[in-house]
């Protein structure tokens, strides 16, 4: 009785970590490492939650590193998420990785940002023609997050 009453236990706490319920810690928590993952399940309650599409083989997101991180740090209603697009074995920009294939990714740094409530407030978005010419960019999850940045500098 005593294990089932602990695997259950076992149970709810890991169902609790599965539906976002994450909080802030100093350093922004790195998630995906190429896998594919469900973001929501990294939402921070409470918190606008900035993932950051990034890869240490992407120059632009290196230079985002620090200010990222200082911003998470000095902003008590932000947390940062960075989403690793990279499998361990790649080096270079996994384009390939699953991560990458499941958000479309054209283009990094890219941003999605939530609200506290949980919900969409902005995402960066690169639309093609089906001629692989670029139709439009819209870079309003990175506006918002240059902002915050500038604010805390």
């Amino acid at each position: 009785m005593k294990f089932l009453t602990f695997l259950c236990s076992l149970v709810l706490v890991t169902s609790a970590f599965a539906q976002g319920k994450h909080t802030k810690g100093e350093r922004p928590l790195a998630i995906a490492q190429g896998q594919a993952v469900n973001l929501r399940d990294f939402l921070v309650p409470g918190k606008i939650t900035i993932f950051d599409f990034t890869s240490e083989y992407c120059p632009p997101c290196r230079a985002y590193a620090d200010p990222l991180l200082k911003l998470h740090q000095r902003r008590a209603d932000i947390a940062v998420v960075k989403v690793d697009v990279n499998r361990p074995e790649i080096h270079k920009i996994d384009w390939d990785s699953p991560v990458a294939k499941q958000y479309e990714l054209h283009s990094i740094p890219h941003f999605k940002v939530y609200g506290p409530d949980g919900k969409l407030m902005a995402e960066d978005h690169i639309t093609f023609g089906p001629d692989g010419q670029l139709l439009s960019r819209n870079y309003s999850a990175r506006q918002l997050v240059d902002g915050w940045i500038a604010s805390t500098q």
